[in-house]
C-alpha cells in the first residue's frame, strides 16, 4: 500500500541524548519507502554516493532522509564511540518512521555499521550498507563482519573494487553472501572507499555513481515486489 504522507523537504532538527541531530529530507510525492542514510566518520552528507541517491530515488517513490549525527551538527571533527552513534540513531528513528512507510536503514562506512547494529531492534525493513568497513585498512584480522552478518534483515552491501576497508573479493570468504542469504553484494569496479574512481579506470565517475543508484533502485524494487 502506498502512503500519501510526505516529509517536508529540507532540514529537520531532532533532539537526541547525544545532542541535536539533523535530517535533510528529499521526499517522494507518493513514497513507498523511506531510505535513511547516515554519513561516515570522516565526512558528512555531502558524500558523492549519498547525494547521488538523494537525487535519483525520490522520483522512483523512495523518500531519502540524509541523517547528520549530533557530533557532526555540533561541528566536531572526530566521531564519538560506536555506542554514542547508536544512541543518536535510535533517537532519530521515530522521526524517520513518521511518513508512515517502511524504513530502510542505511549509511556509508561508520553509518553502515550503525544501521547494521540497530536494524533488528528498530524494526528496519532492510539495510543498505555503502562502503561497509569490513576491517581497518591493512588489518584484516580486526574484522567487523559480525555486525554485517547479524543485521537480521535483508541487506545490500555496495563496495568499491579497490576499497582498502574491504575489497569485494574478501566478502567471498564470508557466509551468507548470496540472494536470500545474510546480504547481497554490489561491486563498483575500481572505486575506493568514497566511490571515487581513478582516471585510468574503465568507467567514469558518473558511470560509477550510476551503478550505485541503479543497483540500489533495482534492489528496492525487488523488495517492494515491483520488479
Amino acid at each position: 500500500m502506498t502512503s500519501d504522507t510526505t516529509a517536508e523537504p529540507g532540514p529537520q532538527t531532532v533532539e537526541t541524548p547525544a545532542g541535536d541531530a539533523r535530517i535533510t529530507w528529499h521526499p517522494a510525492k507518493r513514497p513507498r519507502r523511506v531510505l535513511a542514510l547516515g554519513h561516515g566518520a570522516g565526512g558528512g552528507i555531502e558524500a558523492r554516493d549519498l547525494r547521488a541517491l538523494a537525487a535519483a530515488l525520490p522520483p522512483l517513490g523512495v523518500t531519502v532522509a540524509l541523517v547528520e549525527q549530533p557530533w557532526r551538527v555540533a561541528g566536531k571533527k572526530l566521531a564519538p564511540a560506536p555506542k554514542t552513534l547508536d544512541i543518536g540513531w535510535r533517537a532519530l528513528w521515530p522521526a524517520l518512521e513518521k511518513p508512515g512507510v517502511p524504513v530502510v536503514a542505511g549509511g556509508r562506512s561508520a553509518g553502515a555499521r550503525v544501521a547494521c547494529r540497530t536494524a533488528r531492534e528498530l524494526g528496519a525493513h532492510s539495510v543498505l550498507a555503502l562502503s561497509f568497513p569490513l576491517h581497518p585498512p591493512g588489518r584484516p584480522e580486526k574484522s567487523r563482519a559480525a555486525e554485517l552478518l547479524e543485521a537480521g534483515v535483508p541487506t545490500l552491501v555496495v563496495q568499491g573494487g579497490n576499497d582498502p576497508f574491504g575489497k569485494p573479493a574478501e566478502y567471498a570468504e564470508l557466509p551468507g553472501g548470496a540472494p536470500g542469504g545474510a546480504y547481497e553484494l554490489l561491486e563498483v569496479p575500481g572505486a575506493d572507499h568514497g566511490f571515487a574512481v581513478p582516471k585510468r579506470a574503465p568507467l567514469s565517475q558518473d558511470e560509477a555513481l550510476d551503478i550505485i543508484t541503479e543497483g540500489v533502485a533495482a534492489w528496492l524494487a525487488v523488495a517492494d515486489g515491483t520488479r
